[in-house]
C-alpha cells in the first residue's frame, strides 16, 4: 500500500492511499482531515455561552436544557450525515467500480457501478467562488446511444482533492479501463 500527501481545494492536508490487489483491481482512498477537537469545543462553547446569556436575561432553565440538547443532537447529525472521513474508489476491471464514503460516526455509504455502464473516467473543471476547481467523475454510457453519456457521477465530493492528486487517481483508473478495452480484442 502506498500513501501520498496532497492538499484539498480548500488547502487542508489529505492523504491518498493506493492499494493494488491485482493487475485489474485497484483501491484508491482519499482520507480527509479528522474532526478537530479544538474547533468542536469552540463551537460548543460558543453555543452554550450564548444559551447561558439568554438564561441570565430570562431566568428560564429551559434555555440551558434546550441548548445542550440541540447541540448534542446537532453534533450527532453532523457526525452521522455530513462529516466524511474517507472516500474510496475500488476499480475492478472485469466487474465494476465501487464508490464508498465513510462518515465520522462509522456509517458507510456504498455505490456500485457495473463496468458495462462505464463509458469513461474524466477530470472536469468547474468555476466555484471565482476560482477553477477540478473534480474526477465517471461518465455513464447511454443505453440508447452508444456514443452518448446518460449521467455524470462526481467522485471525491467531500475531500475535493486538487489536480495533482486527481491525476494520480485518473491514471490508475485509465490503466484498468485500457486493459478492459484491449482484453476482448486479444481473445
Amino acid at each position: 500500500m502506498e500513501e501520498w500527501w496532497y492538499r484539498s481545494a480548500s488547502g487542508a492536508r489529505i492523504a491518498l492511499r493506493r492499494r493494488q490487489h491485482s493487475a485489474s483491481c485497484r483501491e484508491l482512498a482519499v482520507r480527509c482531515p479528522r474532526l478537530r477537537l479544538r474547533s468542536l469545543s469552540a463551537a460548543t462553547s460558543a453555543a452554550w455561552l450564548a444559551a447561558y446569556g439568554l438564561f441570565v436575561l430570562t431566568e428560564n432553565s429551559m434555555v440551558l436544557s434546550a441548548a445542550i440538547i440541540i447541540t448534542l443532537v446537532g453534533l450527532i447529525i453532523y457526525l452521522h450525515f455530513v462529516k466524511i472521513d474517507q472516500e474510496s474508489l475500488l476499480v475492478i476491471g472485469s466487474l465494476g467500480i465501487q464508490v464508498t464514503s465513510s462518515y465520522a460516526s462509522g456509517k458507510e455509504s456504498t455505490t456500485f457501478i457495473e463496468m458495462s455502464q462505464v463509458k469513461d473516467v474524466v477530470i472536469n473543471e468547474a468555476i466555484h467562488m471565482q476560482k477553477v476547481i477540478y473534480y474526477l467523475c465517471i461518465l455513464l454510457q447511454d443505453p440508447g446511444d452508444p456514443q452518448g453519456v446518460s449521467e455524470v457521477v462526481p467522485l471525491f465530493q467531500s475531500s475535493k482533492p486538487r489536480l495533482d492528486c486527481l491525476i494520480v487517481v485518473y491514471k490508475s483508473c485509465q490503466e484498468i479501463l485500457e486493459q478492459r478495452k484491449t482484453a476482448p480484442q486479444s481473445s
